[in-house]
């Protein structure tokens, strides 16, 4: 359901559309999914990096980093061969992790896509500009 409210200029009166609310939280919902996936894709570069040049577990920072992350990558551990060379680990699952990450969140935008409330105008955009 959209608002209208007019707006009285001196000369002119213009019909201001208001956005509907179902939009407003569609689009917050996106921005809370690439919010998220930010935040889980970040943790999970460095967790690949640190890895990759052999980081010390002991420490606060890189234990935090690493047990923050398992979670994340634990579905997709034993996918590919860990790799170990002289102290470095190359960590397939973080890699497979960040790019099934990346579909899932496309995919939900996309469902979201499907589902948001589309006006006549929005439908004549898209199909004149295709």
């Amino acid at each position: 359901m959209q608002s209208r409210r007019q707006v009285t200029t001196s000369q002119t009166t213009v019909s201001v559309k208001g956005t509907d609310p179902d939009k407003k939280a569609i689009f917050r919902a996106y921005q809370i999914i690439w919010y998220v996936l930010g935040v889980i894709e970040t943790f999970l570069v460095f967790r690949f990096l640190f890895k990759i040049f052999g980081a010390n577990p002991l420490t606060p920072f890189v234990r935090f980093l690493y047990g923050f992350s398992e979670g994340f990558v634990a579905p997709f551990r034993g996918i590919f061969p860990v790799g170990v060379v002289e102290g470095s680990v190359f960590e397939w699952a973080a890699l497979v992790a960040m790019a099934v990450y990346v579909v899932l969140a496309y995919g939900i935008i996309y469902l979201f896509q499907l589902v948001k409330p589309v006006d006549p105008q929005d439908v004549e955009e898209v199909i004149d500009n295709p």
